[in-house]
C-alpha cells in the first residue's frame, strides 16, 4: 500500500465530509430565515442578539478542522531548508467554552535539497539525486485554549505533542539517506503549536487560518538535534453537538 496516496485520499475525505456538512447546515440555516421581512432592532436588542450567537457558537461540544498550507522544513543537519505542501485534520473536544482536548493527524511533502558536502568534502551523490521526494507525518493529542471569543473572530492557541514519522529515502534513486545528507527514515518524538484565528459564517461554520510551528527531532548519521520548522494551515471549521 502506498502510504502516500492513502494519507491523501484520508484527508481529501475528510475534507469532503467537513465541506459537505457545513454546506449542508448552511442552506438550512439560510432556508429558515423569513423572506421579505423587514425589522428595526434597538441596540439593547442588538447586542442581545449578538450575545445568542455568541453563546450558540461556542457552546458546541464538537469542533472539527480540515485543510491544507505551507511548510520550512530542514531535511538533514547540513541541508537547506526546502518548501512543502501539508494537509491536515483535526478534531477538538470541548469540556468548556475555552478548554478542549485535541486531536491532530497531518503530512508534509516537498522535496529536500542534497546536502552540498559530505564531512566537509563535495557530495559527489549530488548530481544523482539534487531533489528527492520526502514526507513526513506527525500524529500528536494535546490541549488547546480559546482566549479571544466573538460573534465573528475567535483566537486560540494549542499544544500538542506526539509522533513524527519522517520518510526520506523514497524517492532517492537508489541511495541512501548518509549520502543525501539527510536524516534517517523513522518515527521519533514530535511536538507543534498553533495559533487559529476563525472567522465564523455561521455559528457552526467557520474558515480558520493558523500560523504553525512543528518541531522534530529526527536524526541523521552524526546524530541530530530539534528541527524547529514554521508554516502554516488554512481550511474549514465545523462544530456540532452541545456542552
Amino acid at each position: 500500500m502506498d502510504v502516500r496516496k492513502f494519507a491523501v485520499w484520508c484527508s481529501t475525505a475528510a475534507c469532503a465530509a467537513v465541506l459537505l456538512a457545513a454546506a449542508s447546515t448552511a442552506a438550512a440555516q439560510d432556508n429558515n430565515k423569513p423572506f421579505g421581512q423587514i425589522r428595526h432592532e434597538t441596540n439593547a436588542s442588538r447586542q442581545a442578539r449578538i450575545q445568542r450567537t455568541i453563546k450558540d457558537t461556542y457552546s458546541r461540544r464538537w469542533e472539527i478542522f480540515g485543510g491544507g498550507g505551507f511548510l520550512r522544513f530542514r531535511s538533514g543537519e547540513t541541508t537547506q531548508k526546502n518548501n512543502e505542501v501539508t494537509w491536515t485534520t483535526q478534531a477538538n473536544y470541548f469540556l468548556s467554552p475555552k478548554f478542549a482536548i485535541v486531536g491532530d493527524a497531518r503530512g508534509s511533502f516537498g522535496n529536500g535539497k542534497t546536502a552540498q558536502y559530505l564531512d566537509g568534502s563535495p557530495n559527489p551523490f549530488i548530481s544523482r539525486a539534487p531533489r528527492p521526494q520526502i514526507n513526513e507525518y506527525t500524529f500528536t493529542g494535546g490541549v488547546g485554549y480559546r482566549f479571544y471569543e466573538h460573534q465573528k473572530l475567535a483566537i486560540g492557541v494549542q499544544a500538542l505533542g506526539g509522533i513524527g514519522w519522517g520518510m526520506f529515502s523514497g524517492g532517492a534513486k537508489g541511495l541512501t539517506y548518509a549520502q543525501l545528507g539527510f536524516w534517517q527514515d523513522s518515527m521519533k518524538p514530535a511536538f507543534i503549536g498553533n495559533l487559529n484565528v476563525d472567522y465564523n459564517f455561521y455559528p457552526d461554520l467557520a474558515v480558520r487560518f493558523s500560523p504553525t510551528y512543528v518541531g522534530t527531532t529526527f536524526t541523521g548519521p552524526d546524530g541530530g538535534s530539534v528541527q524547529n520548522n514554521l508554516g502554516f494551515n488554512a481550511g474549514i471549521v465545523y462544530r456540532f453537538g452541545r456542552q
